[in-house]
């Protein structure tokens, strides 16, 4: 006989964008439909308690849907009866949260990277492992439309040999000056768990190790572009974190990768990211949203024709991978795929050594910044 099962989710951060539009608005969702059905016919019903730290947001976001269980006292909810930790607060206090949780017997779901530094990100995911409780990261971007066509291309063999794989990212994050700064005065310090290494080599890294292959060396230059900023008070700010990465990797496969990464650069390209992989067989290039090919029997000769004004239109010889079906949030699928694995013990790939391996990469290309040489990329295992 089938059952609805609920399942106790406290969502901490929950007033912040990441909180409250992909966490708990996913999170509602489901249990709006019903709950998540299991193999069994049994059907997860999440419960959120939302913590924050602002009593007046967080009573209003709660009212606002359905009166939900919202306190301002991690301990507190600690100590009640849910049964899953999601941390999506700043990254700096993380680590700390994550053992409260871990001692209070809690699951732990959390937003990446998992820790400032891999020795702290590693001795959660041993903490959570000796604990015995069920312990991932979100690593969304790879549900995105766009880059989940790229990983079917690159799961069929389309590429041949994979030669390579770039990453050009980013956009222009204003200063708060004159327009509001994008992201929050935080990701510019880096007492706080800042910089733009830290919070996307966790993306890259999974990424690249999937689409393309294990990442097994990186070199790598930062810098700051906008010194000084303002923050969400109107106060001005000196920015001590770096804004602009640019990194070059060896892959296990012998593909080379390259990483343009910037918080200050005006993009003409086709999306704020887009990862481009060239094999011998084909090469593919993807934003968040849609992903294009070109086989080797489509590749025109360019070397040549495009060196002459009126050449080769280098865009014409792309082909659009269509859509198989709707799209479904990328958090939501995170979510799901956690559920499952709590609720049915089905596998879920990014744990928190995963998660640990994206902190490593990051960690890694700030020593390569600062000794100036390739740094290699040991395996990590509990």
């Amino acid at each position: 006989m089938a059952n609805d099962r609920r399942i106790g989710i406290i969502v901490n951060g929950a007033t912040g964008r990441m909180g409250t539009t992909q966490h708990m608005a996913n999170l509602l969702a489901i249990a709006a439909e019903g709950g998540l059905p299991l193999k069994n016919g049994d059907r997860l019903i999440p419960e959120l308690t939302l913590v924050g730290r602002d009593a007046g947001k967080l009573g209003a976001l709660a009212a606002a849907h359905g009166n939900l269980h919202w306190t301002t006292s991690l301990a507190e909810a600690f100590a009640g009866p849910d049964h899953v930790f999601m941390d999506c607060a700043a990254t700096g206090e993380r680590p700390e949260r994550v053992r409260q949780a871990i001692a209070a017997g809690k699951h732990v779901f959390i937003e990446k990277p998992t820790a400032p530094t891999v020795d702290e990100a590693m001795a959660l995911a041993r903490l959570a492992d000796r604990a015995g409780l069920k312990a991932g990261v979100i690593q969304d971007k790879l549900f995105l439309p766009g880059f989940a066509k790229l990983l079917a291309l690159s799961q069929s063999g389309f590429f041949g040999r994979i030669l390579s794989v770039r990453v050009d990212a980013g956009s222009w994050i204003f200063d708060g000056t004159e327009r509001e700064c994008q992201r929050p005065s935080w990701n510019y310090r880096k007492a706080d768990g800042g910089g733009l290494a830290l919070d996307m080599m966790a993306h890259w890294r999974y990424m690249i190790d999937r689409l393309a292959a294990p990442i097994t060396g990186v070199c790598a230059l930062m810098s700051t572009a906008i010194p000084k900023r303002v923050d969400e008070q109107g106060r001005a700010y000196a920015v001590d974190a770096e804004d602009t990465n640019y990194a070059l990797l060896k892959l296990a496969n012998g593909a080379v990768g390259m990483i343009t990464n910037s918080w200050a650069t005006r993009p003409r390209r086709d999306d704020t990211m887009v990862v481009q992989i060239d094999g011998t067989e084909g090469s593919a290039a993807a934003g968040r949203f849609r992903c294009f090919t070109q086989s080797a029997a489509d590749t025109p000769e360019a070397f040549t024709a495009a060196a002459r004004a009126g050449g080769v239109d280098l865009m014409a010889h792309w082909k659009e991978v269509p859509d198989t079906g709707p799209n479904k949030n990328p958090f939501r699928q995170c979510w799901e795929a956690f559920l499952r694995h709590l609720g049915e013990d089905a596998p879920y790939v990014p744990t928190l050594v995963e998660g640990a391996k994206a902190v490593q990469l990051a960690d890694l290309a700030y020593r390569s910044m600062a000794k100036q040489r390739w740094m290699a990329v040991p395996q990590l295992s509990l």
